[in-house]
């Protein structure tokens, strides 16, 4: 019989997604949506991963978001039938956005006339009909209307009466949560942005449009919302995996994160403070993590040994280039004697989102095991 693969077996640089950990954030983020009265619709970018994506079915998520049409088009060939695509409505892909639509429940995002023109057009054209939520500006700034305007209430009106699009209510994110420095200011913004998605939504049946639904949510967000009134559904993704940036904002502990990358020591210079791995920022990225000075680990903090989540106190990745990254202390007897060529050394990232974006699949993990190999589907 072969010897199971252990985790000090993998060719580096490899994305480990510890499955213990996984299973408990999914279970803890599906009790909290239920606790709350709300439906949960993750958002798939952070994973990319059909497998994580029906474990989260199985815990009574409504429904999945994307960030992109390939992460559509791969979770709809993977079986999934109802899909919100969260991000404003790209116009040369309307073609795209249509043929998704003949086949599952395909949920867009619109905040101008223009997009919402060209969507009806070609809905009607194709003889199909899209789902669209208004995506609203609630505090982010990013995108999405100004509940407070004129105009938008008159968007909305189009939207509601526009043949060949299905009006499925009002949508935010409160991006800024993720620069909340305690739980009382992510509690805040949660509160603010639940406010303002109310009062729009009231604002317009007021005029005559109704309003079937109501979508807002976050990671942060969802660590500190005390109450989701008026709310239909929530939209974290983070949750399935955080990050060193939650740790740091006290979102959650290291032992709530999921993925580290494993990585070898190539090359470790005499009386340097640093040794060089295999993981560089097209493993890791160039996230510089928590804004906070006081908070910072460089490029990402250490996890000591090959299992658990202790992390080193003073090694991290102080810099990348493509491929190479250099990971050390603030002296040579940091490193020293502890960290030879060849051996191995597990990284956990400031951003799990963006490095999970850098790998073709996970090696599944349970403790030292590799049980599992899964697809990220990352296409563009």
């Amino acid at each position: 019989m072969p010897r199971r693969a252990v985790v000090g077996d993998l060719p580096t640089p490899a994305l480990l997604l510890d499955l213990d950990v996984l299973e408990r954030n999914l279970d803890r983020m599906a009790e909290r949506a239920r606790a709350l009265g709300v439906a949960l619709r993750p958002h798939v970018k952070t994973h990319k991963c059909l497998e994580v994506g029906r474990m989260q079915l199985e815990r009574g998520a409504r429904g999945i978001t994307v960030a992109t049409l390939p992460e559509a088009q791969a979770f709809a060939d993977g079986g999934f039938t109802d899909i919100t695509w969260a991000f404003p409505l790209v116009l040369g892909r309307v073609a795209e956005v249509v043929a998704l639509a003949r086949r599952i429940t395909f949920r867009v995002t619109v905040d101008s006339v223009a997009a919402l023109e060209v969507l009806g057009a070609s809905a009607r054209a194709g003889g199909v009909e899209v789902h669209a939520w208004l995506e609203v500006d609630s505090g982010h700034h990013r995108s999405g209307v100004d509940p407070h305007s004129a105009a938008s209430v008159s968007l909305a009106r189009r939207l509601a009466d526009e043949r060949g699009v299905a009006f499925d209510g009002l949508l935010t994110h409160a991006g800024h949560s993720y620069h909340a420095r305690t739980r009382a200011e992510r509690a805040a913004i949660a509160e603010a942005e639940r406010a303002a998605m109310v009062a729009f939504a009231a604002l317009l049946e007021g005029d005559g449009v109704a309003v079937p639904a109501v979508s807002v949510g976050s990671t942060p967000a969802m660590s500190a919302v005390e109450r989701l009134d008026g709310v239909s559904e929530v939209r974290p993704g983070n949750y399935a995996f955080y990050d060193f940036m939650q740790v740091a904002a006290g979102v959650c502990a290291v032992e709530d994160c999921a993925v580290t990358v494993l990585a070898s020591v190539v090359s470790h210079q005499r009386g340097a403070a640093h040794v060089v791995v295999d993981a560089g920022a097209l493993a890791l990225s160039k996230d510089p993590g928590p804004q906070d000075p006081a908070l910072s680990r460089g490029l990402g903090p250490v996890v000591s040994g090959l299992v658990g989540r202790r992390l080193e106190p003073a090694v991290q990745v102080r810099a990348v280039s493509q491929e190479h990254g250099m990971v050390g202390g603030e002296t040579a007897g940091d490193v020293e004697e502890r960290f030879a060529v060849g051996e191995r050394i597990r990284i956990l990232p400031n951003h799990s989102c963006l490095t999970a974006a850098m790998f073709d699949r996970y090696h599944v993990v349970r403790g030292a095991d590799v049980v599992d190999e899964w697809v990220i589907w990352r296409r563009r």
